[in-house]
């Protein structure tokens, strides 16, 4: 099955109008990208603004890094902030299938041909954590990784711009698609991004050692949902992503060149009174995997897997709860209010266990 595909381009040309004239202009659209993110939890977009050649430019960066030597790679580890800045290596994130035991019996209850690949202990990827945009200095929450200088590998002297000019496209992207969503739910236009201002945004992208790691069935991020508000994610040059729909269909992924793909995060499930559920997803080596491997074998490509992820928040000082209509939902009562930064630091409290 493939995703649904949402061209902001005829959004844009009127985007920086007000809501009333977009709403009329682009309401159907609008409603669409609610409509899909609310079924499905995730969408596939095409923004102009995010061409090819940025995204090669960032994962041929990236890619460069992750075949460097584990030594030099942990040179950049900073596992004193809880590695929410530099890399993260093998065998630190945790998914929450491995000791989660209501996510466990959710997956025996799944039909077969549903089911995620178990994961028997952490994750086997390495990530890399850069911080986006600009974030307040005065949150009372994480407040040491907050103000941890940024991590520049010695040798790339494109890093600074390369991350920050990718990042900023990409939350770009996001605040489009944020602002359709509100509209399309009925809400003010900036119902999801005045509460993304000065926001903890990461660029995060991951390395999967396909040399070494690329039987079909390895593992590389094991089943799991985001706890953030949206996450992006540029075209990989290797499948190998399966996510979950609402209805509990297991979809590969295909991410179209050009394209970006979308899903939902827990923090839009909060606001939305679990109306768009945070989405399920896994990584691992498929067939299409296995066919693309071969082939960057023969044309002397680089065999890491990398994914462009970025990770959109919620402010940390802002309260997390179900947004205008949403709030008369029977379900709200499941999403009490609670502060972005207080209901982050109990989910990273828990992976750090």
């Amino acid at each position: 099955m493939d995703l649904p595909v949402i061209d902001l381009a005829p959004y844009l040309s009127v985007g920086g109008g007000d809501g009333l004239k977009v709403a009329s202009e682009h309401g159907e659209l609008c409603r669409e990208v609610s409509r899909i993110l609310r079924e499905m939890g995730a969408l596939l977009v095409k923004d102009p603004r995010c061409t090819v050649e940025d995204n090669d430019r960032f994962i041929d960066m990236m890619e460069k890094y992750f075949d460097s030597p584990p030594e030099f790679k942990r040179l950049h580890e900073r596992p004193n902030f809880h590695y929410q800045v530099g890399v993260t290596p093998p065998g630190v994130e945790v998914p929450k299938s491995v000791v989660n035991e209501e996510m466990q019996a959710k997956i025996k209850a799944m039909p077969k041909e549903s089911q995620p690949s178990i994961p028997k202990g952490p994750d086997g990827k390495w990530r890399y954590m850069w911080r986006a945009g600009p974030q307040t200095s005065k949150s009372r929450f994480r407040v040491q990784e907050l103000n941890a200088e940024p991590v520049i590998p010695e040798g790339f002297p494109e890093w600074k711009e390369t991350m920050n000019s990718w990042a900023y496209k990409l939350i770009s992207a996001i605040e489009v698609v944020a602002e359709m969503a509100a509209i399309g739910f009925g809400l003010p236009k900036d119902a999801f991004t005045s509460l993304m201002k000065q926001a903890p945004h990461y660029l995060a992208p991951t390395g999967s050692d396909l040399c070494r790691y690329g039987q079909e069935g390895s593992l590389f991020t094991g089943y799991h949902y985001d706890l953030n508000f949206l996450t992006i994610h540029g075209r990989s040059r290797f499948p190998g992503l399966n996510i979950w729909l609402n209805n509990g269909q297991k979809v590969e992924v295909k991410v179209p060149v050009g394209y970006l793909l979308l899903q939902t995060g827990k923090q839009m499930e909060w606001l939305t009174a679990g109306e768009c559920k945070a989405g399920m997803h896994e990584v691992v080596v498929t067939k299409r995997t296995t066919e693309a491997i071969k082939l960057a074998s023969a044309q002397n490509r680089s065999l890491w897997r990398v994914s462009s992820t970025f990770f959109s928040h919620i402010a940390s000082e802002a309260v997390l709860k179900p947004l205008g209509h949403f709030a008369e939902s029977p379900l709200a009562g499941k999403y009490p209010p609670m502060c972005a930064g207080e209901y982050v630091e109990r989910e990273l409290a828990f992976q750090r266990e």
